[in-house]
């Protein structure tokens, strides 16, 4: 696939993300091999789970499934130097409703985080015009790119600064989505890579229960992870990238 000359570098002049999704293991996609070049040059990235994936293992129950989960996650976090994870305990996965109570829990978040950079996931319908979206990708991705916006404005939920003492935070300059199938910016990676590996693998519990895979955590992360950042780069200069569609604020 040639090179894509509309795909520009992600930008550097920030020091803080927050990382927005609805499971565990979201952002070990693609994702984290950008968060680990990101965080080893002295940025700050935390992360927040919109839920604890508790619908995701077919043979776990949802309790045991969501402690498993978070487990997971908190581990392959700090393998790309995230130490800040963060759950919402309203929402419910694979059923998350779009609307203001979700869009509130994520300005709430913003403002208390106050990042100039949000990282979330393709809230398209599909992905790569080949594959079905999932609801929550879709609702969790959409609520990010609005509560940008809703963080900054002192007039919607205003209570959040009279009770909780949120004041509001217009600092968001850029919301980055992975695996979007509109890519418009690229982050090459490499040292990351490894790092990114390690991260997915760590989901070691939700690997070996995905329908069919009989695979090895860190052989099936290693082969994800490589095949993604190789395509990247091969839309972007021929060495391996994280994608993202870039909005600015």
């Amino acid at each position: 696939m040639p090179a894509e000359p509309h795909l520009s570098p992600m930008p550097r002049d920030w020091q803080r993300a927050l990382a927005v999704v609805a499971h565990p293991d979201d952002l070990e996609y693609g994702a984290a091999a950008a968060i680990a070049e990101w965080t080893t040059a002295g940025r700050q990235v935390s992360y927040l789970l919109v839920t604890r994936g508790e619908a995701g293992i077919d043979g776990l129950a949802p309790a045991e499934c969501a402690a498993v989960r978070e487990t997971e996650q908190r581990a392959g976090a700090a393998l790309v130097g995230v130490h800040t994870v963060e759950f919402l305990d309203r929402h419910h996965d694979g059923v998350i409703e779009a609307g203001p109570a979700l869009r509130r829990d994520l300005a709430a978040a913003i403002r208390r985080h106050r990042p100039e950079l949000l990282v979330t996931l393709n809230h398209h319908d599909t992905w790569g015009g080949v594959q079905w979206n999932s609801a929550d990708h879709r609702v969790v991705g959409r609520a990010v790119l609005d509560a940008a916006g809703d963080a900054g404005n002192r007039w919607i939920f205003p209570e959040l600064a009279g009770d909780r003492g949120l004041a509001p935070w217009n600092g968001v300059r850029w919301v980055a989505v992975a695996g979007s199938p509109h890519p418009t910016h690229a982050a090459e990676v490499g040292p990351g890579i490894d790092r990114a590996v390690d991260s997915l693998a760590a989901h070691s519990t939700y690997i070996r229960g995905l329908s069919g895979s009989h695979q090895d955590p860190r052989a099936y992360a290693r082969s994800f992870i490589e095949q993604t950042l190789r395509n990247g780069g091969e839309r972007y200069r021929g060495r391996p990238a994280t994608l993202f569609q870039l909005f600015p604020r």
